[in-house]
């Protein structure tokens, strides 16, 4: 059975971007708790931000687990990626993703590469590029397994990135890394609805490898605001037999509250469960 999950922003500089909850850990898991979801997923600027004891507290006070976490910020506050031109970035980047993967992995959560993925151009070339990625991925999956969680690689739309678009180009990219590799794919629907001819297809394209799912509409509004087909979408995910979580990457529109309310209703209406009373 899949989980719900709700996303919060500690990561100022990025505000306005598609996270639910932005008034911190405490205000977020209690929200969280209040519309009823299984889980939250932080995206932080680091351990240095998140205080492991207090999340642990928080996570029990209001009986929600820890989907996952992100390393986005390695980017946005730091501007490292795994397919640097320079070897020193590139260790700074693993290094910083190892801190976010020992943060999650003490509560069972996965990290998440998306945009610190980076990009091929200039004197580096995509296939060199891509070289980078899967080493980088690799080491990191494999450093994950300490903590018995996976490591997530989110492929992002073309305006995001020029690696990876589509959950058919990850998986390839995923089955260059051998038969033990401990990566999955984060299969994102906003950024699926720009790069797949059909997201249900794509959806099958990554069944068994997909480990992660970001729940969004078409114009990064939550659920139901968009234009997706998501009776297709929802069955779709039942039909691959996908039991993760189901984490509410979004803008939050009209409010915060609104948002995830709008959220929750749409997770229960397509996934089978009875709307809570709110």
């Amino acid at each position: 059975m899949t989980k719900s999950s709700v996303t919060i922003s500690l990561v100022e500089a990025a505000r306005g971007g598609p996270f639910i909850l932005w008034e911190g850990l405490e205000a977020g898991c209690k929200t969280a708790k209040d519309l009823g979801f299984d889980a939250v997923e932080v995206f932080s600027l680091g351990p240095e931000q998140v205080d492991s004891d207090e999340l642990e507290k928080l996570l029990d006070d209001y009986e929600l687990s820890l989907a996952a976490v992100g390393t986005g910020a390695g980017m946005v506050k730091h501007g490292l990626s795994l397919t640097s031109n320079c070897s020193e970035e590139r260790a700074k980047a693993k290094e910083f993703i190892k801190q976010i993967i020992e943060m999650g992995g003490r509560f069972g959560a996965g990290a998440i590469l998306g945009s610190m993925q980076g990009r091929w151009g200039g004197e580096l070339s995509k296939q060199d590029a891509l070289k980078l990625l899967a080493e980088g991925c690799a080491e990191l999956g494999e450093y994950a397994k300490q903590f018995n969680v996976p490591f997530i690689y989110e492929h992002l739309n073309r305006y995001e990135t020029n690696l990876c678009n589509t959950v058919a180009e990850s998986a390839a990219l995923l089955n260059t890394l051998g038969d033990d590799h401990n990566v999955v794919i984060l299969a994102d629907l906003f950024h699926m609805n720009i790069e797949e001819v059909d997201v249900a297809s794509g959806l099958r394209d990554g069944q068994g490898l997909i480990g992660h799912i970001h729940f969004v509409d078409s114009n990064r509004k939550p659920v139901g605001l968009g234009h997706m087909d998501f009776d297709a979408i929802s069955a779709t995910i039942k039909e691959i037999g996908y039991d993760g979580y189901i984490s509410a990457e979004a803008l939050p529109y009209p409010g915060e509250y609104e948002a995830a309310k709008q959220t929750i209703e749409s997770y229960n209406k397509y996934f089978g469960l009875s709307l809570i009373h709110i």
